[in-house]
């Protein structure tokens, strides 16, 4: 029997009966994650990843069932979200899958064998420190502002774990793609797909979803555009088709 915190709450993913512990004061998952994980799925089977900024595991429980790979390592700063994740893990019973370890990602160079790694997969903050709404509690604060990790330190850490030819999964804002792109160029790491996210239609790209290859050669593709709602603010089809609602 899973132990539930104060204000703790165990959600269904609807997908192959996985379920996600979360904090309803906490920092909840957003449709970030889940297109995230929809975005990577090509990654093969068998493969070692590495999820940087794990948060509760959303994103290493549902590719831990989607692309089966051997090993998904997701890793958190925060000790009270690195134990609710840790609890997550067990009630999916994916222990021999997906390991959770509290530490900083800039210090992944002790804990963790460099240049091994096939994937790595991350949904950072997105907002420099000095951004937006700061009135929030330290876990949504860390969680969607740049306070104990910049977009070039996950970008750094990112090149150092991944094997030559592994690939950068991460979502993030529009509105940071040339600070995106140039680091990733910094660190070698050659931007392949990127795939821009709207509302619906006629509505500016709100989210950006970019895989980048470590040392490739140059060559981007921009996918088509994913628009989430429809004119009568229902899911689209493919929305439906990544919450596997629709064949």
């Amino acid at each position: 029997m899973i132990e539930l915190l104060e204000n703790e709450r165990i959600d269904d993913l609807e997908y192959k009966n996985l379920k996600i512990i979360q904090n309803k004061d906490g920092f909840c998952f957003g449709i970030d994650s889940i297109l995230l994980t929809d975005f990577a799925k090509e990654i093969k089977e068998g493969s070692k990843v590495v999820d940087l900024g794990t948060g509760t595991g959303i994103i290493g429980i549902l590719l831990s069932e989607k692309i089966k790979p051997s090993k998904i390592i997701g890793v958190e700063i925060q000790k009270e979200v690195y134990e609710m994740a840790k609890r997550s893990v067990i009630l999916n019973h994916l222990e021999d899958k997906f390991e959770i370890i509290n530490g900083d990602i800039k210090d992944l160079q002790n804990k963790l064998q460099m240049n091994t790694f096939d994937a790595v997969v991350s949904n950072p903050p997105y907002k420099k420190v000095g951004t937006g709404i700061t009135n929030e509690n330290d876990k949504k604060l860390i969680s969607r502002h740049e306070i104990t990790a910049t977009l070039e330190d996950f970008i750094k850490i990112s090149n150092k774990l991944l094997k030559d030819k592994g690939s950068l999964y991460m979502v993030h804002r529009p509105d940071r793609l040339v600070d995106i792109i140039e680091l990733l160029r910094k660190y070698k790491l050659e931007p392949k797909r990127i795939r821009f996210v709207y509302p619906k239609e006629g509505k500016e790209a709100n989210l950006l979803l970019i895989k980048a290859t470590k040392n490739a050669k140059p060559f981007l593709k921009i996918e088509k555009p994913l628009y989430v709602y429809k004119e009568n603010e229902e899911y689209t089809d493919e929305i439906l088709r990544i919450y596997g609602k629709k064949e």
